[in-house]
């Protein structure tokens, strides 16, 4: 949460010439609400449960940029379908780093606590192994331009076809 997902993943997809996809906004886009709303209605099992279909929609197109949600590494089967169709890249941000992008950020449902720091830490805690467990690439985010960031993992998916 607050590494860049969005914003890098659209860069990355201009310097790529390939569509970008944002399951997040698709489920926005679908429903006609807000994720924050679905929490609310559904609660997180009841977003995961869409977060889940909707990757598996979006891992079966060929050639996309694909930014998902912070927790989509959560689920068993979200991690299979993203490692084994496409190039994971994890976009590895500091507690502080994330606390100061998303104070300025949309609503954000998990974050909305008396510890905004404690909850991301306890966030992390559980979703830093996963997305290392599957990431191919891994680019450190803190202080960075996102233009930088979007041009280090183009270069590091261009290493990594050259090597297959």
């Amino acid at each position: 949460m607050g590494s860049g997902k969005s914003a890098v993943g659209r860069q990355l997809a201009e310097r790529l010439r390939l569509p970008f996809a944002d399951s997040d906004g698709e489920i926005e886009a679908r429903t006609g609400v807000d994720i924050a709303y679905i929490f609310e209605r559904e609660g997180e099992a009841g977003f995961r449960a869409r977060e889940r279909d909707m990757i598996d929609e979006l891992t079966k197109r060929e050639g996309i940029v694909l930014a998902t949600g912070g927790g989509a590494i959560l689920l068993p089967e979200n991690r299979e379908r993203l490692s084994a169709r496409g190039t994971v890249v994890f976009l590895d941000a500091t507690i502080d780093q994330q606390l100061e992008r998303t104070r300025r950020g949309r609503h954000r449902p998990l974050l909305e606590t008396a510890d905004p720091r404690a909850r991301l830490e306890e966030l992390m805690s559980v979703r830093d192994p996963l997305y290392r467990s599957i990431a191919k690439i891994t680019v450190q985010t803190d202080g960075r331009r996102l233009s930088s960031v979007a041009d280090d993992i183009a270069k590091a998916i261009s290493e990594c076809s050259e090597s297959t």
